[in-house]
């Protein structure tokens, strides 16, 4: 694929965008398909859409909006079972103690060994989304979790009982790199923003309502926490089975085949207008999405796969581009972590309260990650995002979504020290829930702004880039549990999330505030990855 390579200069301070003085690869921003042949593309707004339809039904871009916005709710279910089977047994510590004689900080470690399988399973599943298809991937994963959950519910020792998590974490992690996959076959790149925000909403909720939950459940035993949980995971194994259509599209070999846009075309089309421009799809001979059989077992065909262990090699390879490397290790361990130190530590800190109540108490995290998702998160990125492409001549930079970092790294930090302090001074109830309401807001719009950009830095390789965000985000969820208990009873509560929320304020802005300005430098210096998502990569 060749580099599309622009002078592009600003002017200094700009709408409060750095000066584009740089040369900048505009395949980062409206990237170009990988063929020669197709030369006319469709328009929104003045701006070329990413990535381009084609004339085909079959083609998921074309399927109808029921149909994607069931898609993405299914997929938002596995997201959200994600996490929900994480943090659902904390309220249940206390029995799991008595049951496995253990002590606070090993209990602790039954929410840190399923995200160690969350971390692990991206590596293992991407790859094989992109050669099988991503719905294969999403049933298999479901299966995995259902026989797990089961299994964690009759485990007779803490060793069977830890085995048992973390194949649970294995079989549900398809719902971050896989999901997410689907969601960027079904969707535009001017609808990601939302789309990411609804997504990013399925993980936030499920840590935060798996708790809620898992306290009225624990009032039968902690068995049937998990009992409830396999329940769910049959309903989801229902709708995958009748419901979700195979999304991996040979996007790139049909193109070819059914442009939109013909050579007797303008250049540019407005993608509201191509509707009466359709083509006949019947005559390409090729089996696709909802074509291909059942339970797929074969290569997708029209496209050239990666390797099986390509995600891996891949996943090592990220790191050099620094742009997408140091966001999501900022994100990772100077601040979403954060929120496992919240969710792990709150039995200890209202140790008075039934796990009823406990449960309860996580409903001012909900409350704040909702509100988060409503009014400021991922729609209000893309109208920010549009807004801004507008005031820079058509030209969309991944900086312009890094505006909401701000406001949702100081939510988090007041929300952190407050919660700190209303503990360590046996403040009402109340203040607690105010400050899990906006640490919870923050940390929804800063993993909302951190997934669209990184994913806008590198469009083509979306696959590649959120697979290396899963295995950081879940591996700083394994580790936090291992430290935070040790950490709250040597400073004390106050110390301890003030510090959290100090190293917010003082570790991850800055790091952003760098990457606004200098992300379109250092994209341009470590160049793009060499490969790009099968969809666009045609055999030829």
């Amino acid at each position: 694929m060749a580099d599309t390579m622009k002078e592009k200069t600003g002017s200094p301070g700009q709408d409060g965008q750095p000066p584009l003085t740089e040369k900048v690869d505009l395949s980062i921003m409206a990237p170009a398909l990988p063929t020669a042949e197709t030369e006319n593309v469709v328009m929104r707004d003045g701006i070329r859409v990413h990535p381009q339809p084609t004339a085909d039904p079959l083609d998921p871009l074309n399927w109808s909006s029921f149909q994607k916005h069931s898609i993405l709710a299914i997929i938002m279910l596995k997201y959200f079972l994600f996490t929900y089977l994480t943090t659902t047994t904390v309220a249940s510590f206390p029995d799991l103690q008595e049951q496995y004689n253990i002590s606070y900080a090993q209990v602790n470690w039954t929410v840190a060994i399923p995200a160690l399988g969350l971390a692990v399973g991206p590596l293992i599943f991407s790859s094989l989304a992109d050669i099988f298809g991503r719905r294969v991937v999403f049933i298999f994963g479901t299966v995995m979790a259902f026989a797990a959950t089961i299994g964690a519910a009759k485990a007779p020792d803490y060793g069977g009982y830890m085995a048992a998590r973390f194949f649970q974490g294995l079989g549900v992690s398809p719902g971050s790199t896989v999901g997410l996959a689907a969601i960027n076959d079904m969707f535009y790149e001017h609808q990601r923003g939302q789309k990411i925000g609804l997504w990013v909403l399925a993980i936030d909720s499920g840590l935060l309502v798996g708790p809620i939950i898992g306290g009225f459940m624990n009032i039968v035993s902690p068995a049937w926490v998990q009992w409830l949980t396999a329940i769910f995971f049959g309903l989801l194994l229902i709708l995958e089975l009748l419901f979700m259509p195979e999304t991996l599209y040979p996007r790139n070999h049909m193109l070819s085949q059914l442009p939109l846009a013909t050579a007797s075309d303008e250049a540019g089309v407005d993608i509201e207008k191509v509707g009466r421009r359709r083509s006949d799809a019947a005559a390409v001979n090729l089996p696709r999405t909802k074509k291909l059989p059942y339970i797929n077992y074969k290569p997708v065909p029209g496209m050239r796969h990666p390797k099986v262990y390509d995600s891996i090699i891949r996943f090592g390879l990220t790191f050099k581009f620094l742009a997408v490397s140091i966001a999501i290790f900022a994100f990772c361990f100077l601040w979403y972590w954060w929120i496992l130190s919240v969710i792990t530590m709150l039995p200890a800190a209202y140790i008075d309260y039934k796990p009823q109540i406990q449960g309860l108490l996580f409903v001012g995290l909900l409350l704040g990650t909702l509100f988060a998702e409503v009014f400021l998160g991922g729609h209000l990125s893309d109208i920010l995002c549009a807004r801004l492409a507008k005031r820079n001549g058509g030209v969309r930079v991944p900086e312009m979504r890094l505006w909401l970092i701000y406001p949702a790294g100081v939510l988090s930090a007041i929300g952190l020290i407050v919660w700190g302090i209303s503990v360590d001074k046996g403040y009402h109830w109340i203040v607690g829930q105010i400050a899990f309401f906006l640490f919870a807001a923050g940390i929804q719009m800063g993993n909302t702004v951190v997934c669209a950009y990184v994913v806008d830095c590198y469009p083509l390789q979306s696959m590649s880039i959120i697979t290396f965000y899963a295995v950081l985000l879940n591996l700083s969820a394994f580790i936090d549990p291992f430290f935070i208990a040790p950490w709250q009873l040597g400073s004390g509560w106050t110390w301890c999330f003030a510090a959290q929320g100090i190293i917010v304020l003082v570790g991850a802005l800055p790091v952003f505030a760098l990457l606004h300005k200098y992300g379109p430098t250092l994209r341009s210096r470590t160049g793009t990855p060499t490969w790009v998502n099968p969809e666009f990569d045609s055999l030829s």
